[in-house]
């Protein structure tokens, strides 16, 4: 089993592999809420003649937040690929083409969550990727306007894992 930090304050160091190269991603994380998940479960390929995990690409630039979507996912069987970034995303579907689920975070440096899900709803390779939203900040008229551009759902922050649950359901 592995505790996985869901607020703020000492640090960790995670090293993780992304492109064939090692990839340090110094966070910092602390506290009262655990989510405690399978390490064996989570990290397991699936074995000879068993179908495929579903494969989502989890983004946001916060190290503690994409720990905890990542952990929630592999949790309940899903293959994650983390990201820090929509710039990064993009780069990730130009070579990754069987990515079946975006979740991401609304507001990142850069390119915003909705920035991603408007690149990706106007590219006629990817417009059949779901993608799901998630924030911090309950704003409904953020909600609508991503839900408007094609976003499947939107979620609020901290995920849990009924929210994972639900994802199930977007998988085309």
């Amino acid at each position: 089993m592995v505790a996985i930090p869901c607020s703020l304050s000492f640090a960790i160091l995670n090293t993780s592999r992304f492109g064939g190269r090692n990839v340090r991603d110094r966070y910092t994380a602390c506290s009262i809420n655990w989510l405690v998940v399978d390490r064996r479960a989570a990290m397991a390929s699936p074995a000879r003649g068993e179908t495929e995990a579903i494969h989502v690409l989890a983004v946001d630039d916060s190290s503690v937040d994409r720990a905890v979507i990542a952990g929630l996912l592999r949790s309940s069987k899903y293959r994650v690929t983390a990201v820090d970034s929509g710039k990064k995303a993009l780069e990730l579907l130009g070579m990754e083409p069987n990515v079946n689920m975006i979740i991401t975070d609304y507001w990142m440096p850069e390119m915003t969550g909705y920035e991603l899900l408007k690149r990706v709803k106007e590219s006629s390779k990817l417009r059949e990727i779901p993608v799901v939203i998630m924030s911090s900040e309950n704003v409904p008229n953020r909600i609508n306007r991503c839900l408007e551009e094609g976003a499947e759902d939107f979620l609020l922050k901290p995920v849990r894992p009924s929210d994972v649950s639900r994802l199930s359901s977007w998988i085309r």
